[in-house]
């Protein structure tokens, strides 16, 4: 026990919450919709981190060169996670609090919008005074006034259709406070918002697994393949490669795919209008297909999708060292930077001579408009293709074991060839075109301009489910916010007019203000009571 202070004079003994009592309350403050919104917000800005600053996982050479460029703050970020943000403790954890909290939330009110799904229609009221109740005589009895007001307000359709659209109904014989015998007939039509309730909720929960599943099974690869080269579905083939903890590398289907072109048009300002990548699909077991790939129209390839993301040129390139033998043979592909492709690229050949190892650095204008340090490229297609290539000595890194990026050049251990004036030496080549190395080094030879296709390949099986789940989402918030939640009651009483027996019905009706239909409703049970014709409306929603 605990004494606890009330005010100036008085002390109270209350029980102390022990460690269950602890738990109790922690876990009720963590399924509390406060506390959801509020880590819903805090793993919105955890996000942002990881969208601002290089990640490792994405791009390793990028994260290396910004620890690099920032000694004092990088390794501090590092340290903390923020360069794998994704994958840091912190963020992790913030995530699963999440989603155990919204699993908290929704569980019970599934159990709740459950148990109100399936319970009883409550009775009609002993009294109807209260809801502006309207009262007819019926030349039925009261048993079949009763049954075609039932068969009214039960809904038409089919059976699925009238569980939707019309009224859940009970029917009690009862007594009166005066001893009077009455059929009373009571319709409710909540529980379609209920269910609207109920598909909302698990659906929500549908889409929490959803995700967690995705990010478990799933993989992503990037590739840039050469027109004329193969691409084979294996990590190693991957440019970059991430997957899910649950995803394995033998899962992999080991298809190949083969760029056979890219075409790609523009228009008379140079805008592009249209990039189709022609391929050849060989998957295990099958015949080779021709397959085509365009924005935002992937290849479909065994549960996944290959997307062209990226396109450019690769110059294939021969370099002789000063004996004649071929060093380096390949294309290579440049990086557009602008809109009119002005490209960069790099050439790292490994042996030359021994233990020295030479490194280009070129940018290529596809069509060149003036000379030397004044070209620029003035359209993306290749009119008048031209490279210039700035020469660097030295150790390339090659052999440290440290991944590189392909597309830059590590100029620490590198220094730059100067020509006999001293200034930096730069070489022009156009197609077809060999140019002799400085310092008698060798030969380099511009064979043919080709070009690439990026292509990023997804596999995410949970795509599907979450389609489905969000549509039943959107379904059931639907329900939930426009059925209208209607009662209506209606009772039948024999009676003597004098001319004959009559049934004396009753009707009333409650509802929400704006639902305009409730009144419409309340006519239609009247009139199938009383026999006369049903009454029509305009409105459809009225006419369900």
């Amino acid at each position: 026990m605990a004494r606890v202070k009330l005010d100036n004079y008085a002390y109270a003994d209350v029980p102390r919450l022990g460690l269950r009592g602890w738990l109790r309350w922690i876990w009720r403050q963590v399924t509390s919709m406060r506390v959801a919104l509020i880590l819903l917000l805090l793993l919105a800005l955890a996000a942002i981190p990881g969208s601002v600053l290089p990640q490792w996982p994405q791009d390793a050479s990028d994260t290396a060169a910004f620890l690099a460029e920032n000694p004092t703050w990088g390794p501090l970020l590092d340290r903390l996670g923020f360069l794998d943000v994704f994958g840091s403790a912190w963020f992790t954890a913030i995530y699963l609090l999440l989603f155990a909290s919204l699993i908290g939330c929704i569980l019970p009110r599934i159990a709740v919008y459950w148990r109100e799904l399936r319970a009883e229609v409550p009775a009609a009221p002993t009294r109807l005074d209260r809801y502006a109740p309207v009262t007819e005589d019926s030349p039925l009895n009261p048993a079949d006034a009763v049954a075609a007001v039932r068969t009214e307000i039960a809904g038409r359709g089919p059976a699925p259709w009238r569980w939707l659209t019309g009224h859940r109904v009970r029917v009690d014989e009862r007594t009166t406070r005066d001893g009077v015998a009455q059929i009373a007939v009571s319709a409710h039509r909540g529980h379609v918002r209920e269910l609207g309730n109920l598909i909302f909720h698990v659906s929500l929960v549908g889409i929490l697994l959803a995700v967690a599943a995705g990010s478990l099974l799933t993989y992503r690869g990037q590739a840039l393949i050469v027109e004329g080269d193969s691409f084979t579905n294996a990590v190693v083939a991957y440019d970059t490669y991430e997957a899910g903890s649950l995803f394995s590398e033998d899962d992999l289907d080991p298809w190949i795919l083969t760029l056979d072109e890219l075409d790609a048009q523009f228009d008379e300002t140079g805008r592009p209008t249209m990039f189709t990548a022609y391929a050849t699909l060989t998957e295990p077991g099958q015949e080779p297909r021709a397959v085509e790939a365009q924005v935002n129209r992937p290849i479909q390839v065994e549960g996944a999708k290959i997307y062209l993301q990226g396109n450019g040129y690769a110059p294939s390139f021969t370099v002789t060292d000063s004996s004649g033998n071929v060093a380096f043979q390949g294309a290579v592909p440049f990086i557009p930077q602008d809109d009119v492709y002005t490209s960069t690229g790099v050439i790292k050949v490994p042996d030359v001579t021994e233990g020295e190892q030479l490194g280009f650095s070129g940018t290529l204008l596809p069509s060149a408009l003036g000379e030397g340090a004044d070209a620029i490229s003035v359209f993306p297609s290749p009119e008048n293709p031209v490279i210039y290539l700035q020469m660097y000595t030295g150790d390339l890194g090659l052999d440290s074991g440290i991944p590189q990026n392909v597309y830059t050049l590590d100029e620490s251990q590198l220094s730059p060839v100067r020509d006999e004036d001293g200034e930096l030496a730069v070489i022009e080549l156009v197609p077809g075109e060999t140019a002799a190395l400085p310092d008698g080094l060798g030969t380099i030879t511009w064979d043919s301009l080709d070009r690439f296709a990026g292509f990023d390949l997804r596999r995410d099986p949970s795509l599907p489910w979450l389609l489905a789940f969000a549509i039943t989402t959107l379904l059931g918030l639907g329900l939930s916010l426009f059925a209208p939640r209607r009662r209506v009651w209606l009772t039948a009483v024999a009676a003597d007019a004098g001319a004959g027996p009559v049934t004396v019905v009753t009707a009333a009706v409650w509802s929400p203000p704006h639902d305009a239909g409730a009144a419409l409703t309340r006519e239609r049970a009247l009139a199938a009571a009383t026999g006369r014709p049903r009454p029509s409306s305009t409105s459809p929603e009225d006419d369900e």
